[in-house]
């Protein structure tokens, strides 16, 4: 597991903005632990700051070919080649400052950023590295550009790009995202552009600090007063652009990435969907902080802190034992006031099964994690075996629901649970769950 990284020492940099022109400096300062990635307006009044994180980016609409973020009126333009150089090298906590709307262009590559912020060396810091791991795929698509994400144990990216013209033709690349490769293969690309669209971009009010040194201007027959630095430099430049963008996920990413003709828009889209993903995986787990904290019984707010399960399908209401590692014993108490009382045979209620076993699955979820080397995982159910009803459950009982571990691994746990009132069982079940990182 990686640790955090900073810099070491305050660096600056400073040059135009490609598509402003304006003069604007940068002062890269190191940064604490977990604070993140962000940015200071320090040419305005309060001295606002931005987090560079997904939640924050422009509507592309307002920031056409590049990506930007803001917080109310206050914004900071064309951060992608930074962010990728962030990413590259590592680097997960820094302030930057900046006393203008746009980061410098430089030389239309994130080569510069690169270059100043090894002279600054990084300082590990001792908390360990945000990782998220693509669970599934996820996708995104418009017209004939589309971009996934699927599962990966390292952060791969692999593009085609194949435009309408003759010197733009399937150009393929694909990397395994780490500093030498980025550094040789990706940093060193710049930015590019149509002749076509050169006079276009020029009347939207964009591209007024390009040149034919920071942009590659691409007529049918070449570059205009330039050359390709790499071969298939405007695909390499299309990933360093994916990988500044990825990084606003806030953390790293292992995932297998395939881009095809995409841009920025496709790139935020999917990076919103990845973020989605994340939440809903995070929601859907069992996880605990460190049961120390808590005294038994362990009461309906002790329970709300360590699983993020909320009313109504909360199904808890004490836990009265904890041997940490072998059983747990909880308590919920009916009335006729609970939800799904309402629906399920209201003439003659019953509790639904599958809410008995989700409250046995609850207790078990404090039960496995209590363990250290379990602390801060996620619990996913794999499967439910053995599972027999005995009695009803009705309005009044208080259920009793027993836990005990079968077999508990590094990745996997059994539990054999059972519920009883008034001392007789009423449901069990062996519940199988799959434990992953948080």
């Amino acid at each position: 597991m990686d640790h955090q990284h900073t810099i070491s020492k305050e660096v600056a940099i400073s040059g135009v903005g490609l598509h402003t022109n304006e003069k604007v400096s940068l002062n890269i300062k190191p940064a604490l632990a977990n604070q993140g990635i962000c940015f200071r307006r320090v040419d305005i009044k309060g001295l606002p700051l931005i987090p560079a994180h997904i939640s924050y980016v422009l509507d592309l609409t307002r920031s056409l070919r590049r990506t930007s973020i803001g917080i109310n009126d206050v914004e900071v333009h064309t951060i992608e080649h930074l962010m990728a150089s962030f990413a590259a090298l590592k680097i997960d906590n820094v302030l930057v400052e900046i006393d203008g709307i746009e980061v410098p262009g430089l030389d239309g590559s994130a080569a510069p950023f690169i270059e100043i912020l090894k002279s600054a060396g990084l300082v590990e810091q001792p908390d360990i590295r945000r990782v998220y791991q693509i669970k599934e795929p996820v996708w995104v698509e418009d017209g004939e550009a589309s971009l996934m994400a699927l599962p990966g144990k390292e952060l791969k990216v692999s593009y085609l790009l194949n435009y309408d013209h003759p010197q733009l033709q399937s150009q393929y690349v694909t990397y395994v995202v780490e500093n030498s490769t980025f550094g040789k293969e990706i940093a060193p690309s710049r930015t590019f552009c149509l002749e076509e669209e050169a006079e276009k971009l020029t009347q939207l009010g964009l591209g007024k600090g390009a040149d034919y040194n920071n942009t590659l201007v691409v007529s049918k027959t070449g570059v205009i007063n330039n050359t390709f630095r790499l071969d298939d430099e405007p695909a390499r430049h299309k990933v360093l652009d994916l990988i500044g963008d990825l990084y606003l996920m806030g953390c790293t990413l292992e995932a297998n990435i395939i881009g095809i003709k995409s841009g920025h828009p496709l790139n935020i889209r999917l990076l919103r969907r990845i973020e989605e993903q994340s939440k809903r995986f995070s929601q859907a787990g069992i996880h605990t902080g460190t049961l120390e904290d808590f005294n038994l019984p362990l009461e309906v707010e002790d329970i709300k802190q360590i699983l993020p399960h909320r009313e109504p399908f909360l199904f808890v209401d004490r836990v009265i034992e904890l041997e940490e590692g072998k059983r747990s014993v909880g308590i919920k108490k009916l009335t006729l006031h609970d939800y799904f009382f309402k629906g399920h045979f209201p003439g003659r209620p019953v509790m639904p099964g599958v809410i008995i076993v989700e409250a046995l699955a609850q207790v078990s979820g404090i039960l496995m994690l209590s363990q250290k080397e379990h602390r801060g995982k996620l619990a996913f159910f794999m499967g439910i075996d053995r599972v027999r009803f005995r009695k009803p459950v009705l309005p009044g009982d208080e259920l009793r629901l027993e836990v005990e571990i079968g077999r508990l691994r590094t990745k996997t746990g059994e539990m054999h649970t059972r519920a009883l009132v008034e001392g007789k069982v009423v449901a069990e079940a062996t519940l199988l769950f799959a434990l992953v990182e948080r």
